[in-house]
């Protein structure tokens, strides 16, 4: 099976360096045509050029390919808009996105002015949220979309120094989650990507003998399967130096207790019990919970549920 964009448009944000780049060449080398959407800012989202997005153009072009740039600030909703009218004034069609624009602005959260936090959450969180919505409906009338969120293990499993940008990478994947659902059945396919790369977000991060293997070419073959026609959906796929790895959020099988035992005492003596690994699922939605919770009730008390619907 080779994994072709042919007829497909595509919109890249943040593809003036790094991965968004390393994206956007990938999709053009296979077919697609593609948006390149970068503010030209410096890392900290300061500043703006659309000189960036106008060399990988150049380069796509250079090779046969297609390509525009827009130099859309995600964070303004306005801005986004007008990249997506432009596109579909050029192609008449969008098929997928990738969202990949950020900005850094580090510092213990001792020290961290709320501003700060506010303009990584601004850029990551609510930039994606206003691509996506203005893509949204396109793909929904189309029967066919492929939406990829960009988060990171700062975001899964947390890092010093980045709380800002943390809790908006984590954030992904809880709009993942209810937008796989949405967009079922419209074939709308939405998953998040956990990279590792070497990129100006990461230069000043890990040693040069590091940086060397973490090149973002190394990441974009994960993301071509992702947003492909047979890509999956609700799916976190990790990658960095050629290695590729799935997070999956599990919930343990739990215990029930009586209204005598619902103390903190006993939430303490039996807390390994209800960590147990034993019996753990990857929940497909907020009602297995609910659902799951309730059987354990039932049981116990010996009460038959009528079914759902």
């Amino acid at each position: 099976m080779t994994i072709r964009f042919d007829g497909r448009v595509a919109i890249v944000t943040g593809a003036g360096n790094g991965l968004g780049r390393s994206h956007a060449l990938g999709l053009a080398a296979r077919g697609a045509k593609v948006v390149i959407v970068d503010f030209g800012g410096a890392r900290d989202g300061t500043g703006g050029s659309t000189e960036a997005a106008e060399k990988v153009v150049a380069e796509i072009n250079a090779a046969g390919g297609e390509a525009i740039a827009h130099g859309a600030n995600v964070a303004d909703f306005g801005q986004v808009q007008d990249m997506v009218k432009r596109t579909m004034d050029t192609w008449g069609r969008i098929d997928i996105l990738i969202n990949n624009a950020g900005i850094l602005r580090d510092k213990t959260f001792t020290k961290m002015e709320l501003a700060d936090f506010e303009a990584v959450v601004d850029v990551h969180l609510m930039g994606t949220v206003n691509c996506t919505k203005a893509v949204w409906d396109i793909m929904r009338a189309q029967n066919y979309g492929r939406i990829l969120f960009t988060s990171s293990s700062s975001g899964l499993y947390g890092n010093f120094g980045q709380a800002n940008y943390g809790a908006a990478k984590a954030a992904m994947v809880g709009l993942m989650n209810v937008l796989h659902q949405e967009g079922a059945k419209t074939d709308i396919r939405v998953n998040t990507l956990a990279p590792t790369a070497a990129t100006r977000m990461t230069e000043e991060l890990m040693t040069p003998e590091t940086l060397a293997l973490l090149k973002p070419e190394a990441i974009t073959p994960g993301v071509l399967f992702l947003v492909s026609e047979q890509g999956p959906s609700r799916t976190i796929l990790c990658a960095g130096a050629g290695a590729f790895a799935r997070t999956i959020i599990y919930e343990t099988d739990g215990i029930w207790l009586d209204e005598a035992e619902r103390t903190p005492e006993t939430i303490a003596a039996r807390f390994a019990d209800i960590s147990n690994p034993d019996g753990q699922k990857a929940l497909q939605g907020a009602f297995e919970q609910t659902t799951k919770f309730a059987m354990k009730a039932a049981a116990a008390k010996g009460i038959a549920l009528p079914p759902r619907g």
